[in-house]
């Protein structure tokens, strides 16, 4: 039986398991589907404070998670394969076990919606992103591409104005999924312009081993080009890691969990950190803030059972 078991490795669930542990619960931490979380597919981190210089993603993730063990955490790889949230003791199914626990943290993070082109996934922190707060500053005066076509899209490529020469919004339709006010503002800014309907089938170059530009193609007619890029952007979305608890804890629309007020759920005794709720910032500092925040209910929580 354990106190305390948070899912997901990332900065949210580090942090909470920071915190929990030198609290004396002895969380146990399931790494989920991507051990490290976001921050494991980051290069240079410029914008965590307390580093200067900056700092490499996973250097950072691998420095919380030897803090968390050096004050009693445990870590566990795996997936949490299915769960009973019902009653109380929780029961988590990990590769094949059952573990139970008093209470929990959901911290399992939302992966990025990629484009799935394999010559992408070799590039992605080496050109390619999915975050224009974390990664504009290196395109500096050069040119830069944003796939999408919701609201996301256009916030994205309109910050990114402020960085690159130029930035090419590609879109597979001609209509747009952002609001009109979003849309508008990028429609209205100099800098920014649009290709549609076209799709993105190659990401150059991976010999080279960084992106200088890419291949499209109109949806409608078939024809094909290539564009010099030197930063390529995709904001078409991201899944929260929630599907195992559908039914069990409230989740919106899109599978993001509803919040209850501070870290708390609609299931009393589990709590959530991070991406998994977190649609708006999705930055290392607010996923770690989260899982404080987490870490703290958690513990006051089993506190006032225990009395």
């Amino acid at each position: 039986m354990r106190n305390l078991v948070i899912i997901g490795s990332g900065c949210a669930g580090n942090t909470a398991a920071i915190y929990a542990a030198r609290a004396q619960l002895e969380p146990l931490v399931v790494t989920g589907h991507e051990p490290g979380g976001q921050l494991s597919l980051t290069t240079l981190v410029e914008n965590f404070p307390g580093f200067p210089d900056g700092i490499d993603g996973p250097v950072l993730v691998e420095n919380m998670r030897k803090q968390a063990e050096k004050f009693g955490a445990e870590y566990r790889s795996g997936v949490v394969e299915e769960a009973d949230l019902s009653k109380r003791p929780f029961r988590l199914r990990v590769d094949g076990d059952w573990i139970e626990t008093r209470a929990l943290i959901i911290a399992s993070g939302a992966s990025t919606r990629w484009l799935g082109l394999p010559s992408e996934q070799k590039l992605i922190g080496h050109g390619v992103s999915s975050c224009a707060t974390c990664d504009g500053f290196f395109f500096r005066d050069k040119k830069i591409m944003v796939v999408g076509g919701g609201d996301s899209a256009m916030e994205e490529a309109i910050f990114l104005t402020r960085f690159g020469s130029e930035v090419v919004i590609v879109h597979r339709r001609n209509q747009f999924r952002a609001s009109k006010i979003m849309l508008e503002r990028a429609q209205r800014n100099p800098k920014i312009r649009f290709i549609t309907p076209a799709v993105i089938d190659e990401v150059f170059d991976v010999d080279k081993g960084y992106v200088t530009g890419v291949r499209l193609r109109n949806v409608e007619t078939g024809e094909t080009w290539t564009r010099q890029v030197d930063g390529l952007f995709i904001a078409i979305g991201h899944i929260p890691n929630t599907a195992v608890f559908r039914g069990q804890i409230e989740l919106d629309a899109d599978g993001y969990i509803v919040s209850k007020g501070g870290a708390r759920t609609s299931v009393p005794g589990v709590f959530h950190a991070g991406d998994v709720q977190d649609r708006v910032y999705r930055q290392a500092i607010t996923a770690a803030a989260a899982g404080c925040m987490a870490a703290i209910e958690a513990e006051r929580f089993l506190e006032a059972e225990s009395h």
